[in-house]
């Protein structure tokens, strides 16, 4: 069996990958786990702590061959507000009801849920469905690590 027991962050630059691995966003957290690739080989994932893999980063399998990591589409509401205060606003009604969500510039992210919607139209949030590929924050207290330097996920946004 294929086992990997480490991972490389999107634009890594080592190669040309032999498969790949589409995952959604939670399936992309993980320590040990068995992974079916897309051409049908199963792949132990073995880390020593839990990671969260990046969209476009890569599993290292111990003969040092690279699985392409892909982040699933997702069916998701895209969260838009009048103003950058106004989207603050918003973000924070979202924390408030600890729904993962995927905080950029100008825009949030979060999973389907109409109950949400309707509260986040009614302060005012325009709403609409997409469905693309979701990598939510996580919580200040959930181990976070992608083995990497990781700057960004110190700002409260993303481009």
């Amino acid at each position: 069996m294929l086992r990997a027991t480490a991972h490389l962050p999107a634009g890594h630059g080592r190669g040309t990958p032999f498969d790949l691995v589409v995952l959604a966003h939670d399936e992309r957290r993980l320590r040990r786990k068995l992974l079916t690739l897309a051409q049908g080989d199963e792949v132990l994932v073995d880390f020593r702590e839990t990671v969260t893999l990046d969209h476009r980063g890569a599993l290292v399998l111990e003969d040092g061959r690279l699985v392409e990591v892909v982040a699933a589409e997702e069916r998701l509401h895209e969260v838009r507000g009048r103003d950058h205060e106004h989207l603050m606003r918003l973000a924070w009604h979202i924390g408030n009801r600890h729904t993962p969500a995927q905080l950029e510039s100008g825009r949030i992210l979060i999973q389907r849920d109409h109950v949400l919607k309707n509260m986040l139209e009614g302060l005012g949030a325009a709403v609409s469905d997409v469905t693309e590929p979701f990598s939510p924050e996580h919580g200040a207290y959930h181990s976070h690590s992608h083995g990497h330097a990781d700057a960004g996920h110190a700002l409260l946004y993303r481009k």
